[in-house]
């Protein structure tokens, strides 16, 4: 035996079935609703993700053309880096 889905409304326990076709309707854009800001919030943690690994390796490939530059100006004006 299933059990009935319930609803609670001003902590009064209601059945699903009892709604009216409009709180029927209601609830299940809620439902739905609750299941994308949830579906979202999950995306937004891997695009967070992802912008930290690609900042990093910007950082990171910005680091090594300021160095290149650094190298190629010495190698110009004939200074030894070391």
């Amino acid at each position: 035996m299933t059990e009935e889905a319930v609803i609670f409304i001003d902590d009064e326990e209601v059945k699903v079935s009892e709604l009216s076709d409009e709180q029927r309707y209601l609830h299940s854009q809620l439902l739905d609703l609750r299941n994308k800001e949830a579906s979202l919030k999950f995306q937004l943690d891997q695009v967070a993700a992802s912008m930290s690994v690609f900042q990093s390796a910007f950082i990171e490939a910005s680091k090594k053309v300021a160095e290149e530059a650094l190298e190629e100006e010495s190698e110009e004006t004939g200074e030894d880096k070391e």
